[in-house]
């Protein structure tokens, strides 16, 4: 055998070419269907083994629970997901069972008024986000020539219609947006936007902020009037809704319903678009919780201090968190020193923590511990134990 030939085909066949003594031999592989093209990618370039750029895009993961009476920035609801709801309205955030038909997905999240104003002041915003540290969105080369284009798709319904914005946004600095029009109420849409990759600005290698993806539903003056950033640019308040005209949050009637949210690199349209890359729970909830880790019966583990008052207790995490995290304690924990004493705690007094590991100081209800003596949590109720590093 002198030589072996590879030809590609249009079909996208591939012909091996093999020469032989008395003609020539030809064998044809039949072109894969499995393998999509790069997209939708973290660390691997297998789309089949790949991690989704989206956490929790199927709303699958809601270790908070149903968040009611939303009317500030800041307020985490499901697993990934921010409201920045400011202003005299109200809302409330679920996990909800309403999905596209025949899409395969199994949640949704919905966003509901219930404190309706139709007339927002100026620096009220309704806007929910999805933030990405540095590490996971650096793959894009922002601040480079070879910037990735990126295609965000998603699931919507409401029982209005019009247009909202959609925008990504670096911190403070930078952002470009879309509008996006919701065209029949009550009715799940596809929408499919393409945006271009910022070739002036870098985004940290790190675990701070690296980008943000926002869908503003309605917003006060500051917020509206400007263009709608369809390039990299530097940001501009007045251009966060622009000329959207959604305007949720003016009745209690109002709803928000959103699913399937995927974030490829690359562009798309709808005809080209990879399929959802669907997650089990187990997966999507193990990389949530590098975020916001929830237990009902904390491993905790200590001994009473020499004031028989106070215990210290520590355990390590389900996964390692993006920072130190934040722990807030709810309800009332009860602790087991001896069968006859079983003091209680309803806050710690004071919190060290880092990104693999909780310890805290936990005042008991009670004295009558002896200093140096092992005790340990267990539960009596409904008391949890949030440690929170999300943005």
């Amino acid at each position: 055998m002198s030589s072996i030939k590879l030809k590609g085909s249009s079909s996208g066949d591939v012909t091996i070419t093999v020469p032989a003594a008395a003609g020539t031999n030809t064998v044809t592989i039949p072109a894969a269907t499995g393998n999509l093209p790069l997209s939708n990618l973290t660390h691997v370039t297998n789309r089949q083994n790949a991690i989704p750029l989206i956490y929790n895009g199927e709303f699958m993961i809601n270790q908070r629970g149903t968040v009611t009476g939303i009317t500030a920035n800041g307020t985490k609801v499901l697993d990934r997901f921010r409201c920045d709801f400011a202003g005299d309205w109200v809302w409330t955030a679920s996990q909800d069972t309403s999905v596209p038909s025949g899409s395969g997905l199994s949640k949704s999240m919905k966003i509901q008024n219930t404190t309706a104003d139709a007339s927002p002041g100026a620096s009220d915003l309704c806007v929910f986000n999805t933030h990405f540290e540095g590490f996971d969105v650096n793959q894009l080369k922002y601040g480079t020539s070879d910037a990735e284009a990126t295609t965000l798709a998603f699931w919507v319904k409401s029982n209005k219609t019009g247009n909202f914005q959609v925008n990504l946004r670096m911190e403070e600095a930078y952002h470009i947006g879309q509008l996006v029009a919701i065209s029949s109420a009550d009715t799940w849409e596809k929408k499919v936007l393409n945006f271009a990759g910022n070739t002036s600005n870098a985004i940290p290698n790190d675990n701070t902020e690296g980008l943000r993806i926002q869908w503003f539903l309605n917003a006060g003056s500051n917020s509206k009037g400007g263009n709608t950033p369809t390039s990299w640019e530097a940001v501009t308040a007045d251009e966060a809704y622009s000329s959207a005209n959604l305007d949720l949050g003016g009745s209690t009637d109002d709803n928000f319903f959103i699913t399937g949210v995927q974030w490829e690199v690359g562009t798309y349209t709808s005809a080209t678009l990879p399929p959802f890359q669907h997650e089990t729970p187990h997966q999507a909830l193990i990389r949530c919780q590098r975020y916001c880790q929830i237990y009902t019966q904390p491993p905790l583990i200590g001994s009473a201090n020499a004031g028989n008052t106070v215990a210290r207790a520590s355990f390590g995490l389900i996964t390692s968190m993006r920072t130190g995290p934040t722990a807030t304690q709810s309800g009332t924990f009860s602790w087991f020193y001896s069968n006859s004493h079983q003091p209680q705690s309803t806050a710690f007094s004071a919190t060290y923590t880092d990104t693999q590991t909780f310890e805290a100081d936990v005042t008991m209800t009670s004295n009558g511990m002896t200093a140096t003596h092992p005790c340990g949590v267990f539960q009596s109720g409904s008391a949890t134990l949030i440690l929170d590093s999300d943005f």
